[in-house]
């Protein structure tokens, strides 16, 4: 019986992405678009994480904003600033502090 190949849907590439990215670190939105070969569709990365199915197991809040700022959060930005304080992450000014040192790049 022959198997049927199905190609991985755009969000599942996202959230297979969202799994490379290490506790403790954060990547932004159009880097995961750059890594998926995609680098106008930050956007289409947020709307996947935002239907993220396996929260937090599949780490949706390591992704912020390409200027250091939170994002959105399905559970609103108070949830994904304590779930990133949880693993070191801190913030100044509403921005993730030393975010060049915290940046995790694919």
């Amino acid at each position: 019986m022959a198997r049927e190949l199905r190609s991985k849907s755009f969000d599942e590439k996202v959230w297979l992405k969202l799994k490379e990215i290490p506790y403790g670190r954060v990547t932004t939105y159009k880097a995961i678009a750059i890594a998926l070969g995609k680098p106008n569709a930050a956007r289409a990365v947020g709307n996947a994480c935002r239907k993220n199915p396996s929260a937090p197991d599949v780490p949706c809040h390591r992704v912020v904003k390409s200027d250091g700022t939170v994002g959105g959060f399905a559970s609103g930005p108070a949830a994904k600033k304590k779930l990133l304080s949880k693993e070191g992450i801190r913030f100044r000014g509403g921005k993730v502090e030393d975010f060049e040192g915290k940046l995790y790049e694919f």
